[in-house]
């Protein structure tokens, strides 16, 4: 079956470890060594305040993981210097993690247009490993009352990220390596 999701396109496992998720944590690892011969990830969303509870865990992933919407970081205000997102950032430095640049709708208390508490986490994440990082619409935005527009969140990489090279690397390069477009 794996090899037939495969074929199909499918890259990834999904983890969603808030309420409404399925896959236990129990379920992680033997998974993750299952999709891993054909070449997938597991993709984890979870509060980033999370991160260095789970972090040792994380690491010893058989497989490449991928972090969903800029750690998705449950507490208005959290900076930097929070304790889970350092340690994403330590996930990211091992080169077996991405992170992807989406939905800041998830996580901001201060709302559209720009998200401006999710901004420096994004930014800061798109500084120390840009060859870590996707960008991702969150499409069809799932739970949202007012859909955002997909282009309005695009644009948020323009303040995110300073540079030209670093923006195509994040929306070209990095899917390209890791999805194996």
């Amino acid at each position: 079956e794996l090899e037939r999701l495969t074929d199909a396109g499918m890259r990834g496992v999904r983890f969603h470890m808030q309420p409404g998720g399925v896959l236990p944590w129990d379920a992680l690892d033997g998974l993750a060594a299952k999709v891993r011969p054909f070449g997938w990830h597991v993709q984890l969303q979870l509060d980033g305040r999370e991160f260095p509870q789970y972090e040792s865990r994380l690491k010893k992933l058989p497989c490449t993981l991928v972090v969903d919407h800029v750690g998705k970081f449950g507490q208005p205000g959290t900076t930097a210097e929070h304790p889970g997102f350092k340690a994403l950032l330590r996930l990211l430095d091992t080169g077996n993690c991405w992170v992807k640049l989406s939905a800041p709708y998830e996580t901001s208390k201060v709302g559209p247009p720009r998200y401006d508490d999710v901004l420096p986490l994004a930014r800061a994440l798109a500084k120390a490993n840009p060859e870590r990082c996707l960008w991702a619409s969150n499409w069809p935005h799932p739970n949202q009352k007012v859909v955002p527009s997909n282009a309005a969140l695009l644009d948020l990489l323009l303040e995110w990220v300073d540079d030209e090279t670093t923006r195509t690397r994040i929306l070209v390069d990095n899917p390209e390596k890791l999805y194996g477009f």
